[in-house]
């Protein structure tokens, strides 16, 4: 039942070396799982004669006594001193060799394989690679035009390959994330690694770049060998705008290389491969050079907005442990949950609810409720702690304080006094800002002629698409 077609596809960047090795690896596990089986008495090896005697041919008088020596071997061992394992009850009980009759069922399965994989690194990982994150679309609230544009963009071609030469697409895409901080970029990379299951390789801002001449094209040239060596595989580019800055008369000429050559491994003379993704997340997508965003390299733009009322809704239910009426569905709990006083289908999470769709939460990004839910829990438990005396300092246990077992649960007040500390992280002129970067990239226009939507849109618009840093 060993799908190989499904055993290569979970097996990229590895080499003649490392295939051994795995099936080296699932031989020992599928050893241990016989092993097992027999000791627990699920696995019953066959029988040659009716009194379950093994016949052993005459011409092979060595195999006959290194049997009689292993028997008498464990005869004479302690058992005070070896305790029995399955292995040596299995000796025990077969001293000979097994016939081809008792080896005929003993085989290794497709699980062994399954679970040798994660004990077998291949030779092209061994530097360089992000663990795969283990963040999923349930971890991620509302968002869901964007997810679906990154599930037909990397991680749909990732799975199924075939379906998609089969109307023509071969060549992989690129995709740009950018908007307002705080609106969950790297958090839907990381969802799009897990889900694909591919390799994963995170480039963090400017951290390819060096000093020395020449180092840092030769740390990009490094980045995408690694990749194509290990196809399927994801490239993650975070502050995008720092590595790939617009060439002009005041770029450096070391960061002008880097552009150059970042620009040719994306989409140059050499191929950078049909499995090899690149995912990218700016701020500042005005900063990027525009031959970064011509199709063949990152061709698709992905606007992560501000979540509206519905959206923050959803984001901080999932944020704090809510059920979600996300399509999306957790293989594991979440990750935290927060004790809201009447449960999550009570009166307060209602009201709760009720506020973060009104007007005082307008602008909230997914950074804001995440520390909208962990300040209403500090409320909370600072409550509970003011309310505790605090014993006398000793050497051993200074202002210890008498806790006792009990459930903090976060009420409506805490909610309400969190809400009033917690202000929008993205104020009001930069999310005009934004908007008309973002109507300026999609090519449309935004307000009348002469208005004040206008001239917001020509501070956008203009050469270079200036938006100050302070701004955005």
């Amino acid at each position: 039942d060993l799908d190989l077609r499904a055993l290569a596809k979970a097996t990229p960047g590895y080499v003649g070396a490392d295939l051994a090795a795995l099936t080296g690896a699932a031989g020992v596990l599928a050893v241990k799982r016989i092993f097992k089986g027999l000791a627990e008495g699920t696995l019953v090896l066959p029988t040659d004669t009716p009194n379950g005697e093994m016949v052993v041919d005459d011409d092979e008088p060595s195999t006959l006594a290194e049997g009689t020596l292993a028997r008498m071997a464990f005869s004479g061992i302690n058992s005070d001193i070896l305790p029995p394992t399955s292995i040596a009850h299995f000796l025990r009980a077969h001293p000979n060799p097994l016939t081809e009759a008792q080896l005929s069922p003993l085989e290794i399965t497709s699980e062994d394989f399954r679970l040798a994989l994660s004990e077998v690194q291949p030779s092209s990982k061994r530097e360089g690679f992000a663990t795969i994150p283990d963040v999923t679309w349930a971890d991620i609230g509302a968002l869901g035009a964007v997810r679906e544009e990154l599930s037909m963009a990397v991680v749909q071609p990732l799975r199924s390959p075939e379906l998609f030469k089969s109307v023509g697409i071969d060549a992989p895409c690129g995709v740009l994330l950018w908007g307002p901080p705080g609106c969950g970029k790297t958090l839907l990379a990381k969802a799009v690694a897990n889900q694909s299951r591919a390799n994963f390789i995170s480039i963090k801002g400017p951290e390819l770049l060096n000093k020395y001449v020449g180092e840092s094209e030769r740390a990009v040239r490094q980045v995408f060998a690694r990749a194509r060596a290990s196809s399927p595989c994801i490239i993650f580019f975070d502050e995008l705008d720092a590595l790939v800055p617009r060439r002009d008369d005041s770029l450096s000429e070391a960061s002008g290389r880097v552009v150059n050559t970042l620009l040719t491994e994306l989409d140059g003379l050499e191929s950078r491969g049909t499995s090899v993704y690149i995912i990218a997340a700016t701020n500042r997508p005005d900063m990027i050079d525009p031959a970064m965003c011509r199709p063949g390299r990152l061709d698709k733009l992905l606007y992560v907005d501000l979540p509206n009322p519905d959206e923050r809704v959803e984001i901080f239910r999932t944020l704090v442990g809510a059920p979600t009426a996300s399509p999306a569905k957790r293989r594991k709990p979440p990750k935290r949950t927060v004790p809201v006083e009447g449960g999550f289908d009570g009166p307060v999470f209602a009201s709760v609810e009720t506020l973060l769709r009104s007007s005082k939460a307008e602008g909230y990004s997914g950074a804001d409720l995440a520390s909208l839910a962990r300040e209403a829990a500090v409320g909370a438990l600072r409550r509970r702690l003011g309310s505790m005396p605090l014993e006398e300092p000793d050497d051993d246990q200074p202002m210890m304080v008498n806790i006792e077992p009990q459930v903090i649960e976060v009420g409506l007040a805490d909610f309400t006094q969190a809400l009033d500390k917690i202000t929008p992280s993205v104020s009001a002129f930069q999310r005009r800002r934004y908007e008309a970067l973002r109507s300026k990239l999609a090519g449309t226009p935004v307000g009348k002629k002469g208005g004040a939507e206008d001239g917001l849109l020509s501070v956008a618009s203009s050469k270079g698409a200036d938006v100050s840093a302070s701004d955005l």
